[in-house]
């Protein structure tokens, strides 16, 4: 009997529709546009929030009355004669981070960030060179707004408004330039003049200028 061949199988194509896959693909989602800033967004050269920082060792404080040392940078006693002034020991390199550490202490003490100024005599905070780049008018606007930290060249001491506590920061400059800051930050400062530079070089200053 002869062999009949088998008929050949057909397969059907494992092979299905790929409007099928992708009909199951998400599709890419749009890439943010930037938009206008907030007045919650950080300020450039500020670290973003995390754990907090361990302060800084005990700041040596001088005030004008003679009064005792205090450990950190908030005092609330008030002198009619003028503000208490403490000196932080800094290098002109040190000087910028000496001054955030102070203003941080002073805002876990309490303080609101609308009672604080911060003087810079060399090199502008990138906060204040950042907001100066959107104009003049702008930045200072913020001043008046005070609802945060307000940064600003020490060089421009004249136009700022008076707040509680004034915090500069000798990071530069010639100490002409800084003596002549220094009393007009005094005079702006109600409650607390900081001042972060080298102890020898301040120590002259401070004492007949202030």
């Amino acid at each position: 009997m002869p062999l009949i061949p088998e008929e050949p199988q057909i397969h059907e194509s494992a092979q299905g529709p790929r409007a099928a896959m992708a009909a199951g693909h998400p599709a890419p989602s749009p890439r943010p546009v930037p938009g206008p800033r907030s007045a919650s967004s950080p300020r450039p050269g500020r670290p973003m929030p995390g754990p907090a920082r361990p302060g800084p060792p005990v700041q040596r404080q001088h005030t004008g009355a003679g009064q005792p040392a205090s450990s950190g940078p908030e005092n609330r006693s008030e002198q009619r004669s003028g503000p208490q002034i403490q000196l932080i020991p800094a290098s002109f390199e040190g000087a910028l981070d000496a001054a955030e550490e102070a203003v941080d202490l002073l805002l876990e003490s309490g303080r609101a960030p609308g009672d604080i100024l911060v003087l810079t005599t060399g090199e502008q905070h990138p906060w204040a060179a950042h907001e100066l780049s959107f104009g003049d008018a702008a930045y200072w606007a913020q001043q008046d707004a005070r609802d945060d930290v307000f940064f600003a060249d020490a060089a421009a001491v004249e136009r700022a408004v008076a707040r509680p506590v004034v915090v500069v920061a000798v990071n530069g400059g010639a100490d002409e330039a800084t003596a002549r800051a220094l009393p007009v930050a005094a005079a702006r400062a109600t409650t607390l003049l900081i001042v972060c530079g080298d102890p020898q070089r301040m120590g002259a200053v401070l004492g007949t200028s202030v």
